[in-house]
């Protein structure tokens, strides 16, 4: 959703008023369809139309964005995971996270042995540092504040902040304007269907793309911060394989754009970042390394006596569902797309964060939609990275990179004021921006 081209320039991500009652008025309607699904996911709907609607009303009766995004968090992510908890069972998400955090303060690991793995139920696709948010139940916090839930909200929101604050075009600690944009950037993306659905039934992909998203920020600064970047890569590999893909995509767009010296202390950095969190959260994986093979990599390709429930319809669970020759071409296929990705990144490096965030976005989109088992949920991946990128794509009346940043609020005040001087009666009424 790139900004306006009116409005006060140089501040940040210009989300026109009219767009951001488009896009809820698109939440609605995606809201309204998800009503007759059913379960936890109409539990959902039923909360957050509402709150899509209000946003909606709320922008065309022009108050402020800040105020309008808050009812739409508060009723598309804080309400219905607040009525889920306590009104409705754990999901299956919710229960192999909490109970991996009591095996992790039992065991030293998260995972059950090979030979305890009874039902689907008892399998954790999750990389060990996926566990940390089931550690207040496993300490033996109660209701709401020891759910998983809530700790996935509060890190991404704060994870996704802090992406915003990187991105923006000044220094939103010296820069109001900016300062307001990173914080309703951040509420935007947690309060849109894309992560609120997931967040509020505890599926665990949101903090995995708020931290793949701050190292794209990262490495957007016109200071690079590879170091940083390779730490939160490093933390998203900690959790879920989903997140290994970023790794070379970011990897081969630093070492085109700043040479090899820098992608190397990215990698370096993803990998010991990756490595030692591991080890941290699971000491004893050492003594049990078929836990881990049975979990993250038999598990999801269908390859245990018990099979994962990740059962939509895409073209490789269709392939896969035929039978073993099926199954195995799926799997193939799955195997042949990783590759063209990793040609695509030898053939056709990516030059920019821009490129390397489409092409990760793309590689992601055909690696689950080939997979033998996944689910429309996984798309939330390739949608939230274009949305930030959309979102973080400078408008056009935002600084050049080569224009010096706007370094106190009195700068950025009189930059203002100079805009609106220059102003003309036939200009078009300026849109409400963040």
């Amino acid at each position: 959703m790139p900004g306006s081209s009116a409005g006060p320039p140089g501040h940040g991500f210009a989300f026109g008023r009219r767009q951001l009652i488009a896009w809820f008025v698109v939440f609605t309607g995606y809201a309204c369809a998800m009503i007759f699904t059913g379960g936890d996911d109409g539990t959902w709907a039923l909360w957050a139309v509402g709150g899509y609607a209000l946003t909606a009303v709320l922008l065309w009766r022009s108050l402020g964005p800040a105020a309008a995004l808050l009812a739409a968090f508060a009723c598309a992510v804080a309400a219905p995971i607040v009525w889920l908890t306590l009104r409705a069972p754990a999901t299956a998400d919710v229960t192999v996270v909490t109970r991996s955090a009591i095996l992790l303060l039992r065991h030293a690991s998260p995972y059950l042995p090979p030979g305890q793995l009874a039902t689907w139920t008892s399998y954790n696709p999750y990389l060990p540092f996926m566990a940390v948010f089931g550690l207040p139940r496993a300490a033996g916090l109660p209701g709401l504040i020891g759910d998983p839930r809530p700790w996935l909200v509060m890190t991404s929101l704060a994870l996704l902040a802090a992406a915003f604050w990187l991105a923006a075009p000044h220094r939103p600690s010296r820069c109001g304007a900016c300062r307001k944009a990173a914080w309703c950037g951040a509420v935007f993306g947690v309060a849109s269907p894309v992560l609120a659905l997931s967040l509020s039934v505890g599926i665990t992909d949101a903090p995995v793309i708020a931290l793949v998203c701050l190292a794209l920020a990262c490495v957007a600064r016109r200071r690079r911060l590879p170091v940083a970047a390779g730490l939160a890569i490093g933390a998203a590999c900690a959790m879920k394989s989903t997140a290994w893909p970023a790794l070379p995509v970011i990897a081969v767009m630093l070492a085109v754009r700043d040479g090899a010296r820098v992608a190397t202390r990215f990698t370096v950095t993803s990998v010991v970042a990756a490595g030692a969190l591991i080890a941290a959260a699971a000491p004893a994986l050492l003594a049990q390394p078929g836990a881990l093979l049975q979990n993250i990599v038999l598990f999801p390709l269908g390859l245990t006596a018990h099979k994962t429930p990740a059962a939509s319809p895409l073209p490789g669970h269709i392939l896969a569902v035929t039978g073993p020759a099926g199954h195995r071409a799926a799997i193939g296929l799955l195997v042949a797309a990783g590759l063209a990705v990793a040609v695509s990144l030898a053939v056709r490096p990516p030059a920019d964060v821009p490129a390397a965030t489409t092409r990760l976005a793309v590689g992601l989109a055909l690696l689950f939609a080939l997979a033998p088992a996944a689910r429309f949920g996984y798309f939330a991946y390739p949608l939230a990275l274009l949305g930030w990128s959309a979102l973080t794509k400078p408008g056009a009346a935002v600084t050049r990179p080569d224009v010096p940043a706007i370094t106190d609020d009195r700068a950025a005040a009189s930059s203002e004021r100079a805009t609106a001087i220059g102003a003309t009666a036939e200009d078009p009424p300026a849109t409400e921006t963040f």
